[in-house]
């Protein structure tokens, strides 16, 4: 199939904006690096081992199983799954088809008249003195192996972090037979309740997400468990795996007090800090970023770089509904259809609102400016490559490098096997606030990666030019 429009990432947007496409007219190809489409967000079993009622471990699952079926059972649309997009250039985008650690992948090249960018986003967990240790999972990890595999990560968890994300995870681990025995929201009551109270008349523009977090809230009142503000997980312990945990309470720039803190017995962690866009496709398209680090794109979701769309979470973090309403916009217009038509009405106004609370969340649940005051110079911040806090205050101190790939080179930080998917925001907040000015200088950032998804040597040994596959 030689598509009109190709979607990268089979999530609620990529899904979203390949309905809209082939309901313009065009033909589409979807790809995605997973066995099944759904994303990150409905992330299910297999249908081999389904589970008896999917729509109670997923929010909005008749959603999902519409948009599946009329893409799936669509002509014009061509459905790739294990497709792992490797890089973006002037000769279009390379994708390799098959298992991602598996050999003789099939390697294709797609130019199509239009490309939407919907990778999505993976959850920031910040570091923490022991979050090396066995039993220590981010909130999105944990959640991905309830949902997606029916596994308890432990017996007695705890979830930390930041955002209402915290609370649909405690209500998978519970699911799959953990016993939650508290989240911990670090920022302070004071915060919460200044941006999510404030213009409570514009809830009535979003009631099904008003909806969603009150039936998260009752589950945590059912359930009992216990749900902390102001306070912020800031060791492990344990010496081959996770006993027990430090809790304490924070100020409003998340410095741990003198008083409040206490150990909580458990055997497994799960830290949630937000979430972190996936831009290196967008970055190697040539779309220019915000200064929060996010795609920018116009009314009609087109990105700075010809042909490129963008939707979801890459373009900033704000749930579901607005990653359908974004590529609902993005599929259409792709498509050559107009932004005004009618069909994009809801899509439109639904954008609007929600833009407005992903901003409020945002305010929210942002991260305060002194959690490294939890980190002791032991304390591993590159797990890939055992980089040390320690590590890197002397390699910034003794080098007085001032660029982020010098400090890169110079501490091991971020050129591990996840190429600083990891720990790549922390590691530049904590060498920023001790470089000259408080920022790092020459431009480059984590986020820019050429190749962005591990390839073998042998695989780009034989890297000749394949059938290009282009409308």
């Amino acid at each position: 199939m030689t598509p009109d429009v190709l979607v990268i990432g089979a999530g609620p947007a990529g899904l979203a904006a390949a309905r809209a496409a082939s309901r313009v007219g065009a033909t589409v190809a979807l790809l995605d690096a997973s066995d099944y489409v759904g994303g990150q967000y409905w992330r299910h079993l297999p249908a081999s081992r389904a589970a008896l009622d999917q729509s109670v471990l997923h929010h909005d699952w008749s959603s999902f199983l519409a948009l599946r079926d009329e893409i799936e059972g669509d002509p014009r649309c061509d459905v790739v799954t294990s497709a792992h997009v490797v890089a973006i250039d002037g000769d279009g985008v390379h994708v390799l088809i098959g298992a991602s650690d598996g050999r003789d992948r099939e390697r294709r090249v797609y130019r199509a008249a239009a490309v939407v960018l919907a990778t999505g986003a993976f959850d920031r967990a910040l570091p923490v003195p022991g979050w090396d240790l066995p039993g220590v999972f981010t909130a999105g990890g944990a959640q991905a192996l309830a949902k997606g595999e029916r596994v308890a990560v432990g017996e007695r968890v705890v979830v930390a972090g930041t955002g209402p994300f915290l609370l649909p995870v405690a209500a998978s681990l519970g699911q799959a037979g953990s016993r939650v025995v508290g989240v911990f929201e670090a920022s302070p009551a004071s915060r919460l309740l200044r941006h999510w109270l404030a213009r409570p008349w514009e809830f009535g523009a979003t009631p099904d997400k008003v909806g969603e977090l009150a039936r998260y809230a009752w589950g945590q009142l059912r359930e009992r468990v216990p749900y902390h503000v102001g306070q912020a997980v800031t060791a492990i312990h344990g010496d081959d795996h996770v006993t027990s945990v430090t809790v304490s309470t924070l100020d409003s720039s998340w410095r741990p007090l003198a008083r409040g803190s206490r150990t909580i017995e458990v055997d497994a962690v799960c830290l949630g800090h937000g979430f972190t866009p996936r831009l290196e496709l967008a970055i190697a398209a040539g779309s220019r970023l915000s200064a929060q680090r996010f795609v920018e794109v116009d009314a009609d979701q087109r990105t700075s770089a010809t042909p490129y769309f963008a939707a979801g979470e890459i373009t900033g973090i704000g749930g579901v509904d607005l990653a359908l309403a974004e590529g609902a916009i993005a599929g259409h217009v792709a498509a050559r259809g107009r932004a005004d038509d009618l069909e994009l009405r809801h899509a439109r106004h639904a954008r609007h609102a929600l833009v407005r609370f992903a901003t409020r969340i945002d305010a929210a649940h942002a991260i305060g400016s002194n959690w490294s005051t939890w980190l002791t110079p032991a304390t591993i911040v590159c797990r890939c490559e055992d980089v040390t806090f320690g590590d890197l205050l002397r390699v910034s101190r003794q080098s007085r490098a001032t660029g982020l790939r010098s400090l890169k080179l110079l501490s091991r930080a971020g050129l591990g096997p996840c190429q600083g998917r990891v720990c790549g925001r922390s590691v530049e907040a904590l060498l920023e606030v001790r470089a000259p000015g408080g920022h790092l200088t020459g431009g480059s950032t984590m986020d820019r990666r050429p190749i962005s998804t591990p390839v073998r040597l042998g695989e780009l040994a034989t890297w000749t030019t394949p059938e290009v596959r282009k409308p």
